[in-house]
């Protein structure tokens, strides 16, 4: 149980029944970020934002409903005034945040904060969405070890090798990416049901850690995901206010960029920006995420199927309008335009090395000259080659602010959809990625090394998304075969059987072979169910402890 400490400023006068936590503390710092204070600020969120939270979340499903039936998303005729207007910008930028050249992203795990906040980025943002598996354990871990990064304590042996590891001078600045509005935490709840696992995240996180952040001079940051529309982004916003009011900090203490990685958000980015407009600082293209989007909502448009995940890239028409929209619209009301994600990782083959390095270099320079302020790489090896690609454009400048993108990226250069490969090897290349990382999601692990690339669940849902869309519309192969059922089903039985050979010869338990077979038997009711799953993680949830 928990209540509400004496120093709440606003207090539910209707609460029935208190919150109730069934996870565990499993350690002294567990219970002190578990405290009965720090619950009580939790129950107050959920109990003054859980309903309308469920609203939005309903008007998405109805919202999906108008697609699937032939609809097309498109900008709202009823928030053109918004958009036509040159009234309002943004709030100022804090200056901390106003050169975000290079961010690195990872996992909320000890080690990796460490080595990312040390790493020479400008922005450590740390993941407890898509690259956390969210296990109990590491959800509070990971608050634990966001307050010792905050408080500048944080510390790590690795008992492997007994290396040490602690905090190096001028680490990047920590912007912390909650779940998303859809995902549940099913160890805390209020009334007999499982609270938002967005507001345990924030909650938790603003409670521990605005003092400390504050006594250095700066705010509480956040990146927001999976956003769909300007009513979500208002929900935000009156979160924020609600904090910043409970604890007597002024607003815009909490600042937030929020990931433009599902369709219908890029028809609302203007929407969203007004929304958020106190508390907003930029927005970032979230474009493994946005590549699922196109396809979760256009899943029923026969003339909108992708090829190979693999072949859709940044360059096609529909992404470099997705990414130049952005620039011009976040230029224009004074927000940073952050570019997105390269998932390589490094290679100690010089021949697959070299690869890496000239694929990174084409990402980040078609970025830069677009005109965004700066750039996500997934490992501190390619900090470096990023900054000096957005050093080389910059020169002495924080951002591109003053760089607006020219052309008129309209609703159907943003639907178009793109030529490419669709093909066997495509196939069992989506299989190996989602049945590997949907393993090692079951076990508690969110992020992975797979095929030279940082796969998280955005990359194993374009996989998943995929495989079923084809299905759907019985695409015919490049060989002229048509995709059935059976076809995909013979191919992920034979990639799950050359996975657990592949896992029995390395260091792998008996347990860690076993969860390919639930990973797989998982991914073939998602890519084969009539109706498409949301999300990949929430079946996977329920089975995660």
């Amino acid at each position: 149980m928990c209540s509400t400490p004496p120093s709440a400023k606003h207090s539910p006068s209707h609460i029935e029944q208190r919150m109730i936590v069934t996870g565990s503390a499993f350690n002294k710092e567990a219970e002190s970020v578990l405290s009965d204070e720090a619950l009580s600020f939790v129950e107050l969120l959920v109990e003054t934002f859980g309903l309308r939270l469920e609203a939005l979340l309903e008007k998405r499903l109805e919202t999906q409903v108008s697609f699937d039936q032939g609809q097309l998303p498109d900008f709202r005729k009823d928030t053109k005034a918004i958009r036509d207007s040159t009234a309002w910008r943004v709030s100022p930028i804090p200056n901390d945040l106003l050169d975000r050249r290079v961010e690195i992203t990872g996992p909320i795990d000890r080690k990796m904060v460490i080595n990312a906040l040390n790493s020479g980025a400008n922005v450590f943002m740390c993941c407890f969405e898509d690259a956390t598996s969210p296990t109990w354990e590491n959800m509070v871990n990971g608050q634990i070890n966001m307050r010792a990064a905050n408080d500048g304590s944080i510390t790590h042996l690795d008992p492997k090798n007994g290396k040490s590891y602690a905090l190096g001078d001028n680490p990047a600045t920590l912007i912390m990416r909650p779940r998303g509005l859809h995902l549940k935490e099913t160890h805390i709840q209020l009334n007999n049901q499982a609270i938002p696992g967005c507001l345990m995240d924030v909650g938790l996180y603003f409670f521990h850690n605005y003092a400390s952040r504050a006594k250095q001079e700066q705010g509480v940051y956040f990146y927001i995901p999976k956003l769909e529309s300007m009513e979500e982004a208002a929900w935000w916003n009156d979160v924020f206010t609600f904090m910043e009011n409970h604890f007597n900090v002024p607003i815009g203490t909490i600042r937030a960029t929020v990931l433009i990685e599902t369709l219908p958000a890029v028809f609302q980015m203007e929407e969203i920006l007004y929304a958020m407009k106190e508390h907003i600082v930029g927005m970032n293209c979230g474009r493994w995420d946005y590549i699922f989007s196109y396809i979760k909502t256009l899943k029923h448009h026969k003339d909108r199927v992708l090829p190979d995940r693999h072949a859709v890239g940044m360059d096609t028409p529909f992404l470099d309008a997705y990414s130049k929209r952005l620039i011009q619209t976040c230029h224009r009301r004074g927000a940073l335009a952050i570019g997105g994600m390269s998932a390589f990782i490094p290679s100690k083959d010089p021949t697959q090395m070299a690869f890496v390095t000239q694929k990174v270099i084409e990402d980040k320079q078609r970025e830069s000259a677009n005109g965004h302020d700066g750039t996500w790489v997934a490992h501190p090896h390619l900090v470096t080659l990023a900054r000096e690609i957005f050093d080389q454009k910059l020169k002495s400048r924080p951002n591109q602010l003053d760089v607006m993108p020219e052309g008129n990226f309209d609703a159907s250069t943003l639907l178009s959809p793109c030529e490419g490969p669709k093909n066997e090897a495509g196939v069992r290349k989506n299989v190996r990625i989602a049945v590997l990382y949907m393993e090692a999601w079951l076990r508690g692990v969110g992020c992975v090394p797979i095929f030279g690339l940082m796969e998280d669940a955005a990359t194993a849902e374009i996989s998943r998304a995929n495989i079923w869309q084809w299905l759907k519309h019985q695409v015919q192969l490049d060989d002229g075969r048509l995709f059935t059922d059976s076809l995909f089903k013979q191919w992920l039985q034979e990639e799950t059987v050359a996975m657990k050979v592949e896992a029995m010869h390395s260091e792998a338990t008996q347990d860690h072979v076993r969860k390919f077979d639930e990973a797989s038997a998982v991914f073939y009711q998602l890519s084969t169910d009539d109706d498409f799953a949301d999300f990949l993680t929430l079946p996977c949830y329920e089975m995660l402890e």
